[in-house]
C-alpha cells in the first residue's frame, strides 16, 4: 500500500514541507531509511541522520529547524514520536484489513458469522460456532464446536481454539496459542498409575485481551477458566484449569500459574514466575521475574525470590547473600580469636 505525504499529513494533522505528492509504502529507522520509506525524528541524538537519510518522508516536531539541506519531505507535527506511533497503528490496521473466505477451508453446519470475516486457507470452523463482525482468522487455524468469537478479534496463523471456548471483542490471539485444552487432571490409583479426570468446563476470555504466541490456557475441570477484560499475556505462558486473572493484569513470558489460583486486577507479573495452585493474589501486586509464589499475597504487595519474600526484604538479604563467603571467613577468624 502506498500513501502520499499529503494523506499522511491529513491523518496526523501536520504540515508538509517539501513534495506533498511523494509516496511511501514502508516504515524505517531514520539511520536505515530507504527511498519509499517513512521515518521520524524525535530524539535530538539522532538529528545528524536527518541530513543523510534516504527515507522519502520524515516526521519531525514543529520546533525542528534544519541547519543543512534535507532531501526528504518533512511533515511537521506537535509530537513526532506520538505521530509516528499513530502511523504504525494505521499501517498495522491497513495491513490486517483482509476479508473473504479462502479455500480450502471448512465451515461446519450451524456456523454463523458477521460481515467482513477473513478466514484464511486451511482453517476449520466447528459446528454451531458464532463469529462476530470484522473477525480475522489467519491460515491453519482450528476453531472447535460451539465457540463464540466477538467482533474485531484477530486469530493469527495456527491458533487452536477448543470447543465451548468464549472469546470477547477486540482480542488478539497470536500464532501457536492454544485455548481450551484439557486441564492437568489425573487421579492416582492404588497401583501407582493415574486415571484421567474429565475436563468438562471451558475458557472465557473477555474483551480487549491480547495473548502472545504459544501460550496455553486450559479449560476448567468444572465451570470456567476466566481471563478478564484488558489482560495482556506474553508468549509461552501456561494458565492451568480454573485459574482466574483479573482485569488489566499483565504477565511476562514463561510464567506458569497452577490450577484454581485467583489473580487480582492490575497486577504486574515478571517472566519465569511460578505460582502454585489454589491461592489468591490480590490487586495491584507486583511479582519480580523468576519468583516462586507459594502462598496467597495481599493487595499491593511486591515480592521476589523463591520462595517469595517481600521485595525490600529480598533486596536486603541478597546483599548479605553475595557476601556470604566473606562473612563466613570473618566469622571463622573471629571464632579463632575468641578461642
Amino acid at each position: 500500500m502506498k500513501i502520499t505525504a499529503a494523506q499522511i499529513a491529513e491523518v496526523l494533522q501536520g504540515d508538509v514541507l517539501g513534495d506533498e505528492n511523494v509516496s511511501v509504502s514502508t516504515l524505517a529507522k531514520i539511520e536505515e531509511g530507504k527511498p519509499g520509506s517513512i521515518t521520524f525524528l524525535a530524539n535530538p541524538k539522532y538529528t545528524s541522520f536527518i541530513y543523510d537519510t534516504k527515507s522519502s518522508i520524515v516526521i519531525v516536531n514543529k520546533t525542528f529547524v534544519a541547519e543543512h539541506p534535507i532531501s526528504a519531505t518533512l511533515i511537521k507535527v506537535d509530537d513526532a514520536y506520538k505521530s509516528f506511533s499513530k502511523i504504525l497503528e494505521y499501517y498495522n490496521q491497513v495491513k490486517l484489513m483482509k476479508s473473504g473466505i479462502e479455500q480450502p477451508s471448512v465451515i461446519s453446519e450451524g456456523v454463523t458469522y458477521g460481515e467482513d470475516l477473513y478466514l484464511g486457507s486451511f482453517c476449520y470452523v466447528g459446528k454451531n460456532t458464532t463469529i462476530g463482525e470484522n473477525v480475522k482468522i489467519y491460515p491453519n487455524s482450528f476453531i472447535g464446536d460451539n465457540v463464540i468469537i466477538g467482533d474485531n478479534t484477530i486469530l493469527f496463523a495456527g491458533s487452536r481454539i477448543y470447543s465451548e471456548s468464549i472469546i470477547g471483542k477486540n482480542c488478539i490471539i497470536h500464532s501457536g496459542t492454544i485455548i481450551g485444552s484439557d486441564g492437568f487432571g489425573f487421579a492416582p490409583a492404588e497401583d501407582g498409575s493415574y486415571s484421567k479426570v474429565p475436563q468438562i468446563g471451558n475458557v472465557i476470555i473477555e474483551d480487549d485481551v491480547e495473548i502472545g504466541a504459544c501460550t496455553t490456557i486450559d479449560r476448567a475441570t468444572l465451570g470456567s477458566t476466566i481471563i478478564h477484560k484488558g489482560v495482556k499475556l506474553d508468549n509461552q505462558i501456561q494458565i492451568a484449569h480454573n485459574v482466574e486473572i483479573g482485569e488489566h493484569t499483565v504477565i511476562a513470558s514463561q510464567t506458569g500459574v497452577a490450577g484454581s489460583t485467583k489473580i487480582g486486577k492490575y497486577c504486574i507479573i515478571g517472566g519465569q514466575v511460578g505460582i502454585v495452585g489454589h491461592i489468591t493474589i490480590g490487586n495491584n501486586v507486583k511479582i519480580q521475574a523468576q519468583t516462586g509464589v507459594g502462598k496467597s499475597l495481599k493487595d499491593g504487595e511486591t515480592v521476589q525470590g523463591s520462595p517469595a519474600l517481600g521485595y525490600n526484604d529480598f533486596a536486603k538479604s541478597y546483599v548479605h547473600f553475595k557476601n556470604l563467603p566473606k562473612i563466613v571467613n570473618e566469622f571463622n577468624e573471629l571464632k579463632k580469636t575468641i578461642k
